[in-house]
């Protein structure tokens, strides 16, 4: 049996070589996609922070960066998920002694990091630069407070001059003393770093240095063995959750980034979750297009099997046939796909790189191991073809070899009561999921109305026939008021809706799912744009850390607000799990807060805003049922937590934030409250030009017009480029599953156009037929696509926002003429031949 099946295989093989050539190139992508997120998930799942600054201590003591949040989903036992703190968690200084009398320590160096005015210029101490190690270039080390050494990149300055660095709002100068290798750093004494830093009884980090002889692991156990024993935390851990508070860390090889670059961890537990989520969605959409394509490729020799069946194959010969014909035509496209993944992995680490999306910090290794990745993927769409394969030729092997040829010959065929349940229950099911959005915010709405999409368009794929019999309802009257090439149109749709329900399932898929990915990101932004407009009345905005105070004095200032920027996180539970959200959040001085950055408080009011006091944006006091008094738990980046009580309620939370604190609240939270912002309004009848003038040369500082304010997290741009890696990658894909699919359809219908042509129907009434043909398939996919885009859009809109979905008129112009354009070339290369 092995024999004839194998033989069967072959000639079929040759024989369709031409409409395999469809699905070959969907294989090839489907390959290069899945090889190519194979290989990011798994570099960026390995990757660290960079070691730089402490990669001359081999062990490295900080704080622990994460917070944690333990809940007991529905029958479960309990689980715990955790998030990255984007603000630097201290180490008490008390751990410098305990760790310097640790057998096998030769020295133990404590660094801190004192943010210096704007840009990512930062302060440390001098004994701080041997951690990495770097040492004196030119000159000498400071010896008083008012000596620096600089890094030999800081704007080639040489021993002797003069440096002004503002530090916490403060205007001071310095002598120049010496020049040391690395760059972004200014070096002070000890005594003045400490001063400067603001934080006494804390540092920032430990680098520990050992005696000779002594190996990283042997020093490692014994450091924390030392700290465990005198039961050591962070200083934040006395006011951290119950469940959250841990030891200090203990870090070393590339573990030690994470005591360097707080934002490393965020981004790549951020890139992860995206990637995942898009490389599930290729793998749900590859699904549908493959077995589809297989599907209709098999579909299309009905009358060949059926005759099979005629002469003696048995149901499982036809079925060893049909896959191993698959086989033959599967396995040189997903080879190529893992080929061309490799370069396809490395545009994407490019583009991901490109603009800041993620930290220059953030090391990717690649492993020789890691592309194995792409083989493991050929060897799924190898075997998703097998198994399209088999679904395909299922009923053929099923049913009596008279009913098949009589279905092959154009006998009716039923596709099923159980199918038209199944895609109707696949509908409801996706309506289910875009008003679950409703009752969510921010990425998880998105995620929501994501699979709501994706799961109706699975639902339409499934009730395809039934669909193109009602366009067929809509548009056949249409069709047959144009002519002899009309009624042919409608004639030839009519007679075979699976096939006309196959042409458009490609269609739906990409407009629904751009249309999704798109109009969620622009509806936000644009919803976003509009609340900042309205909520900026400043007219400047003076940088580098200035205090709000000296602005205020400046002559022509009406009113002046300090504004700061960190994140919180807020524990809440989904069905029972734990969850984390990380939101970014503003700190504000609030006298005179109307007069330059109007938050548009609904409830209460914000003019006595104070530490231990917060405003709630209105969509998050609706469904969390927060009014004044209230109160509200929430971590700050730094791991604190805090119980706020709840004395304003605003609208424009997608400008201001969620959650509004006052400036003092937030600041002692962070690591750089000195590099805020202040936007000043100036009196009615002052020239803001002037007063721009009189603050650049009173302050020395940076003066530029106010923007609106855009409150975004850290890793929003990481976020926005996975947005647009997401809809090339699979609008890419989708819109060549449409030219796959209608190539293969119009390569199975070359003997029908011929047998036309020779019936006497001219060569333009055969191409008039077919552009009516790719109009009713074009039209009845953009419009169900829209129809399916809408429901997800509408709720999560309605969610995110309370406002309409918006995407701007010229994308929705644009996705219309691509899909056109290839429905198009879909339908007439393949049967240019045939219409001669």
């Amino acid at each position: 049996m092995s024999k004839a099946s194998a033989l069967l295989a072959s000639r079929a093989h040759r024989t369709h070589r031409r409409a395999w050539s469809a699905v070959a190139a969907a294989l090839v992508l489907t390959s290069m996609l899945l090889g190519s997120f194979a290989l990011a998930l798994g570099s960026i799942g390995l990757g660290h922070a960079r070691v730089e600054r402490y990669a001359g201590a081999p062990v490295v003591v900080a704080g622990d960066q994460t917070t944690r949040y333990t809940a007991k989903p529905w029958g479960s036992d309990p689980q715990t998920v955790t998030a990255a703190l984007t603000e630097r968690v201290r180490v008490p200084e008390r751990a410098v002694e305990v760790v310097r009398g640790v057998d096998g320590v030769r020295a133990v160096v404590s660094d801190v990091v004192i943010p210096l005015g704007t840009g990512t210029l930062t302060g440390h101490p001098w004994a701080a630069a041997q951690l990495a190690p770097y040492g004196l270039i030119e000159g000498r080390a400071p010896r008083s407070s008012g000596e620096v050494v600089v890094s030999a990149r800081e704007d080639g300055r040489s021993p002797g001059e003069r440096l002004e660095l503002r530090v916490d709002g403060t205007l001071r100068t310095y002598t120049v003393v010496g020049v040391a290798q690395g760059e972004g750093r200014v070096y002070f004494t000890a005594g003045q770093a400490r001063s400067l830093a603001g934080h006494r009884g804390s540092v920032d980090v430990l680098g520990v240095l050992p005696r000779p002889g002594i190996e990283t692991a042997e020093l490692y156990e014994l450091t924390r063995a030392a700290l465990d024993k005198a039961g050591l935390r962070d200083v934040s851990a006395p006011e951290r959750a119950e469940d959250d508070a841990r030891p200090l860390r203990v870090l070393t090889g590339d573990g030690r980034g994470l005591a360097e670059r707080l934002e490393a961890p965020a981004a790549r537990t951020g890139a992860l979750e995206m990637l995942g989520a898009i490389a599930t969605s290729v793998v749900l959409i590859a699904l549908l297009v493959i077995s589809s394509l297989v599907a209709q490729a098999l579909r299309q020799r009905s009358f060949e099997l059926a005759l099979l069946r005629a002469v003696g194959a048995s149901p499982r010969q036809l079925r060893a046939a049909a896959g191993r014909e698959v086989l033959r035509v599967a396995v040189r496209p997903a080879l190529l796909g893992a080929v061309l993944s490799v370069p396809a992995f490395f545009a994407l680490l490019h583009l991901l790189r490109s603009g800041g999306a993620l930290p220059s910090g953030l090391e990717l290794p690649t492993p020789p191991w890691l592309f194995a990745a792409p083989l493991v993927a050929a060897g799924l769409t190898i075997g998703a073809a097998r198994l399209a394969a088999l679904a395909g030729c299922a009923r053929a092997a099923r049913v009596r070899p008279a009913q098949a040829l009589g279905e092959a010959r154009g006998a009716s065929v039923d596709p099923g009561q159980g199918r038209r349940i199944a895609g109707l229950v696949l509908l409801g099911i996706g309506v289910g999921s875009a008003g679950v959005s409703v009752t969510q915010g921010g990425s998880a709405a998105a995620m929501a109305a994501s699979t709501a999409a994706l799961t109706m368009v699975i639902g339409c794929a499934v009730l395809g026939p039934w669909i193109a019999r009602g366009a067929l309802v809509v548009l056949g009257r249409v069709l047959r008021r144009r002519g002899p090439q009309g009624r042919l149109a409608a004639a030839e749709l009519a007679a075979n809706p699976g096939r006309f329900g196959a042409a458009i399932t490609p269609i739906v898929l990409v407009t629904a799912f751009v249309l999704v990915q798109l109009g969620a990101g622009t509806t936000m932004q644009h919803a976003g744009e509009r609340q900042a407009r309205a909520a900026l009345h400043a007219e400047l905005r003076v940088g580098g850390g200035v205090p709000v105070d000296e602005v205020r004095r400046i002559p022509g200032v009406e009113a002046a607000t300090e504004v700061v920027r960190s994140t919180v996180v807020v524990a809440g539970e989904e069905a029972g799990s734990p969850r984390l959200e990380r939101l970014p959040v503003l700190g504000v001085t609030p006298e005179g807060l109307s007069r330059t950055l109007d938050p548009k408080p609904v409830e209460g009011s914000l003019d006595g805003l104070r530490p231990g006091e917060v405003s709630v944006g209105s969509d998050r006091a609706r469904a969390e049922e927060l009014g004044i008094g209230a109160r509200v738990t929430v971590r700050f980046g730094d791991g604190v937590q805090r119980s706020l009580k709840v004395v304003a309620v605003h609208e424009r939370g997608l400008a201001v934030g969620e959650f509004l604190f006052a400036r003092d609240e937030l600041a002692r939270h962070m690591a750089s409250p000195g590099r805020g912002e202040v936007l000043v309004a100036t009196k009615p009848g002052n020239d803001p030009a002037a007063v721009r003038d009189r603050l650049s040369h009173s302050l020395g500082a940076e003066v530029s017009a106010a923007a609106p304010v855009h409150l975004t997290l850290p890793d929003q741009a990481l976020s926005d480029r996975l947005g647009q890696v997401a809809v090339g990658a699979i609008g890419g894909f989708t819109v060549i599953a449409v030219l796959s699919t209608l190539t293969l359809i119009g390569v199975g219908r070359r003997p029908g156009l011929r047998l036309l042509r020779r019936v006497g129907a001219g060569r333009h009434q055969v191409r008039a037929m077919l552009r009516a043909e790719a109009a009713v398939i074009t039209v009845t996919g953009l419009a169900v696509g829209a129809a399916v885009a809408a429901v997800p859009l509408l709720a999560f809109g309605f969610a995110a926002a309370r406002t309409l979905p918006y995407l701007p008129p010229a994308q929705v112009a644009l996705i219309a003429a691509a899909v056109a354009a290839t429905a198009g070339a879909g339908t007439f290369l393949p049967t240019r031949r045939a219409t001669r």
